[in-house]
């Protein structure tokens, strides 16, 4: 039942069925059912269901607490030992383009200080991998900083922020991007993560109209549609991309530059236990690594 317990807390926590399946990646009719199931085992229903929002019941209040604690129990059963000889698991979430260069360096500094510690990689995309912490189902998450605010018990450390910059194919001559958004096939970075509602919020920002072809969630994905001649896209400069495909052009966007950061999200106001100040350290330190224009600059040929 501990799924369908943290279910429970994110429809209270979110406000509705609907809103709680979007964050935590469930459609609205999964949600319900698993409130169903819940109900059904303890025996009485936990919310008013002549209102149109999740309204907590004299039962539902009552069970919240208790809710809260159970998940909070089950997701101290993985907590590490604080010691200088680190065992155990680290439960690390990651997007896919932190996977292939700025974790892997990250994750041999820890194995080199600490062998005997076991590592688990989730992947994810960003909102997944804040609902799986917030739930305790990992000890950390390496992801896009999100474009709303943080929730109150979770901490923020940034790690490396990424310039957006326009693709077009090596044949789109000129700098004005401007233009070149606007009369070429727009090849969208997916509009529900956080990379692509910074995109959105860009054009929004700029006024400019695009004309929508392919709507893709994966950077190295755009750069070989862009490769192909079906369009343009702005992505960020991720160092896992790089190089960028020869017959690909990035164009900068000047003073209009927009960043997207990557950094690790945890859970509470301090910095964790022994082994998560361990990993941030190590993040750091590979993070440290990437040259200068690779982090803040803009790649423009």
């Amino acid at each position: 039942m501990i799924t369908e317990l943290k279910t429970f807390i994110a429809v209270v926590r979110h406000g509705s069925f609907s809103a709680a399946g979007a964050r935590i990646g469930l459609t609205q009719s999964a949600v319900s059912s698993q409130i169903k199931r819940l109900e059904a085992s303890l025996g009485f229903e936990l919310f008013d269901r002549t209102r149109r929002t999740a309204v907590l019941n004299t039962h539902g209040s009552q069970t919240l607490a208790r809710a809260e604690e159970i998940v909070a129990m089950y997701s101290r059963l993985g907590d590490l030992p604080v010691d200088e000889d680190l065992t155990g698991t680290l439960r690390i979430g990651a997007i896919a383009s932190v996977q292939s260069a700025l974790l892997p360096r990250a994750l041999a500094a820890m194995r080199r200080k600490h062998p005997k510690l076991r590592l688990n990689i989730v992947p994810g995309v960003s909102m997944r991998l804040m609902d799986e912490l917030d739930a305790g189902e990992i000890d950390a998450a390496i992801m896009i900083r999100p474009p709303f605010g943080l929730l109150p018990e979770m901490t923020w450390q940034p790690l490396v922020s990424e310039p957006f910059v326009l693709l077009v194919p090596e044949d789109v001559k000129g700098r004005d991007w401007r233009r070149m958004l606007a009369s070429h096939p727009f090849l969208r970075y997916e509009r529900t993560s956080f990379g692509g509602r910074l995109v959105t919020r860009f054009l929004r920002d700029e006024n400019i109209t695009v004309q929508e072809a392919i709507e893709l969630d994966e950077i190295t994905g755009l750069m070989n549609l862009v490769s192909q001649g079906l369009g343009v896209a702005l992505v960020p400069m991720a160092e896992a991309c790089l190089p960028i495909p020869p017959s690909v052009r990035a164009v900068a966007l000047g003073e209009q530059t927009f960043y997207r950061e990557i950094g690790l999200l945890l859970r509470g106001k301090k910095q964790g236990p022994a082994v998560v100040q361990q990993l941030a350290q190590c993040l750091r330190d590979a993070a440290s690594e990437v040259k200068p224009s690779r982090r803040r600059g803009t790649a423009a040929r």
